[in-house]
């Protein structure tokens, strides 16, 4: 009886492996039938049910797939079925999360309908995936143009002022302000400057999606990523313990341009004043 059962069992194994294979095949069939008849939307969803019936064919048709997901998008976004759209996407990614043309092309649609900081989010990954990837790289500095103010190259550039802002916070590091919180950190440039002048804990919020993205590569590139911790954060929502462990002894700000007022810096500055920086005995 146990050899009987143990056969049985098999038998059904292969039975459900044949009807996964034929199921397979026959969608792969309707698939191509619907890209030579240019019905992307249903050759879309016979495409999502191979990959999930058969992910190791991911590799095999992958190409195929991604012209699929195009041709699709593009129809779905002249009938501006938006959420359709960005559904796909979501799906593709499920499927191939590592996938620079998809990523790319996901900013493209993003950047098109206004939504430039998360299109930039994905132009640097998909950079980041691969740092050869032309158009990406391209994508990615024209929507940086967009989001970073020019005001912020004039002051990166303003070496008096660096300067300034460089020995007043050496001064006050000095003066035993050893844990920093750095708001709307840019590029991350004072945050660096906390950390060369002796800080022992540095903190640095950016809502910026773009400019977080872009502290977080200066940073690297200073070989300071260990030592300055990036919050991609609005300093109102910094929370003690979750995203810093206690208050900080000093908070450096540059957002001092029209962004005063327009971006809350007033309230961020009392904010930081009366939940994250240590009150004076």
């Amino acid at each position: 009886m146990p050899n009987s059962n143990a056969k049985l069992h098999s038998n059904h194994r292969g039975g459900r492996e044949a009807s996964r294979r034929e199921l397979v095949s026959r969608s792969l069939q309707s698939a191509q039938h619907c890209l030579e008849n240019q019905d992307f939307g249903t050759a879309y969803a016979h495409y999502l049910l191979v990959l999930n019936l058969a992910p190791e064919l991911k590799t095999t048709v992958k190409e195929t797939f991604q012209f699929t997901l195009f041709k699709w998008a593009e129809e779905l976004d002249s009938l501006a079925r938006i959420q359709d759209l960005f559904n796909c996407y979501e799906q593709a990614l499920e499927l191939y999360p590592n996938d620079e043309v998809i990523c790319n092309s996901m900013g493209e649609h993003l950047f098109r309908m206004g939504f430039r900081d998360e299109a930039a989010g994905y132009f640097h990954k998909a950079v980041k995936l691969n740092p050869d990837f032309t158009d990406a790289r391209e994508n990615f500095y024209r929507v940086a143009n967009w989001l970073v103010e020019r005001w912020h190259f004039i002051m990166l550039n303003d070496a008096k002022r660096n300067l300034t802002y460089l020995k007043a916070i050496e001064n006050a590091v000095h003066s035993g302000s050893k844990s920093v919180l750095d708001i709307g950190t840019g590029t991350g440039i004072l945050s660096m400057f906390a950390k060369k002048a002796g800080a022992s804990f540095v903190y640095a919020c950016e809502l910026s999606k773009t400019m977080y993205e872009l502290a977080r590569d200066v940073v690297a590139a200073n070989n300071m990523e260990r030592e300055i911790k990036l919050l991609h954060l609005k300093s109102l929502d910094i929370e003690i313990p979750k995203h810093i462990p206690e208050r900080v002894s000093l908070v450096v700000t540059e957002t001092v341009d029209a962004g005063l007022f327009g971006e809350g810096i007033v309230e961020s500055l009392i904010h930081a004043w009366e939940h994250l920086l240590l009150q004076p005995k």
